[in-house]
């Protein structure tokens, strides 16, 4: 079995369902959401049967409880994002309602496909919170945070402390936010390019529209042309009425595109963890090389820098050999602990980086794959569109040829 594999051999994972509901949120207010039917089916490779084990309902809330879990526990993996919560990037004609049941749908097959990339990576598969979200319907919540996982969850503050006062960051990670930021604008600037292309595309088939209407109108009044009219007629009318189902499945291809434009930031999340590493290391270190150097002053009498301490002492006198003597073996023992926490924040930084270019490597090579299809299967339905549009007019050409 491989590992990239790991759950998908073992069960078949599918978000079936979507269901508007209607109940209290935690201030006992009536609210109305929408709950998905995930359902999980054991494989059994004997003879090649599916056998249905478990389905149970969830609400968006909690696929990001499980996300926001995992990006805490995985700090250094490139963690599926989530679909939208409210429609960004349509083109006008299309509804921005997040109840809207097209959109809906279209969440609902995000949601599937987050639960597939986390089952299919290597590390996140074995996850048990994970497994008991597809399996454990009641107190599933609470054995999340039973975790501690929001107390281990680093704070914006300290990040953006962590951003300013790095001193020497790693120029990989400098150079992955700045890729991470050109991801994400090239593909912002992708998909409202394409909103607006959606828009005169949708003004080029209403006319169609209105071109059957008039050729039917006209059909009536027209012996002899009548019927080659009233054929053209129908032929844009076809071809109009299938507009809102191409728009339809454009925008599938549209949330393909934005699930990478929502992967920039879990790349930058990964960025900002190593830097608050970097950060809580070099602090280590300047806290070590200033007890050292305090030990030396106290071993040898004499003070290199300005201290509070050194001017009490000129103030009120010197200090006896056994203060300074104890001043000193305390000293020892806080470089020791220091050196130690040093070295281990040294290796858990190098375990980070290893663990954490393994997985942006992984991911590269999954987005060059997925956004290399998904380009590609949009070109051709634009292709199919066009040589239908050629088709219209070819048939409206031949009626009006018999006319």
């Amino acid at each position: 079995m491989t590992e990239n594999n790991f759950w998908l051999k073992k069960i078949e994972i599918s978000v079936s369902e979507a269901e508007k509901r209607t109940g209290r949120n935690a201030m006992n207010m009536q609210e109305t959401y929408t709950a998905y039917l995930i359902e999980t089916r054991s494989v059994d490779h004997t003879d090649g049967q599916s056998v249905l084990t478990d389905s149970l309902w969830r609400r968006y809330s909690e696929f990001e409880l499980l996300r926001n879990y995992l990006l805490v526990y995985y700090p250094h993996v490139v963690v599926p994002p989530l679909p939208e919560k409210r429609a960004e990037f349509v083109w006008h004609k299309l509804s921005a309602d997040n109840m809207d049941p097209d959109f809906v749908e279209r969440r609902r097959i995000g949601l599937e496909n987050f639960l597939l990339r986390v089952a299919s990576h290597p590390i996140l598969c074995r996850d048990k919170i994970f497994y008991l979200f597809l399996t454990q319907e009641g107190n599933w919540k609470e054995t999340v945070n039973e975790t501690g996982f929001q107390l281990k969850a680093d704070s914006r503050l300290k990040a953006l402390n962590a951003t300013f006062r790095v001193k020497n960051p790693d120029k990989r990670f400098t150079e992955l936010k700045h890729y991470s930021d050109e991801l994400q604008s090239v593909i912002s600037h992708l998909l409202r390019v394409r909103a607006r292309v959606a828009d005169r595309l949708y003004g080029v088939y209403k006319v169609h529209g209105n071109y059957g209407r008039v050729f039917s109108e006209w059909s009536a009044i027209e012996k002899e042309m009548g019927d080659g009219l009233q054929s053209a007629g129908h032929h844009m009318d076809v071809y109009a009425s299938s507009i809102d189902d191409i728009l339809e499945d454009e925008e599938h291809y549209a949330d393909q595109l934005k699930e990478y434009l929502f992967y920039a930031e879990a790349l930058r999340a990964v960025c900002r963890k190593h830097e608050l590493m970097q950060y809580d290391l070099e602090m280590a270190a300047q806290d070590l090389a200033s007890k050292k150097q305090q030990c030396e002053e106290l071993a040898t009498g004499t003070v290199r820098t300005f201290s509070l301490k050194g001017m009490t002492t000129k103030l009120f006198g010197q200090e006896t050999p056994e203060q300074r003597e104890a001043r000193i073996k305390v000293l020892e023992e806080q470089i020791n602990e220091g050196e130690q926490q040093l070295k281990s924040k040294n290796l858990e930084g190098r375990e980070f980086v290893k663990n954490a270019w393994a997985d942006i490597e992984r991911f590269k090579e999954q987005k060059n794959h997925d956004l290399k299809e998904a380009l590609i299967s949009y070109a051709v339905m634009q292709i199919s569109m066009c040589k239908k549009g050629i088709q219209v007019w070819t048939n409206a050409k031949e009626c009006f040829s018999k006319m």
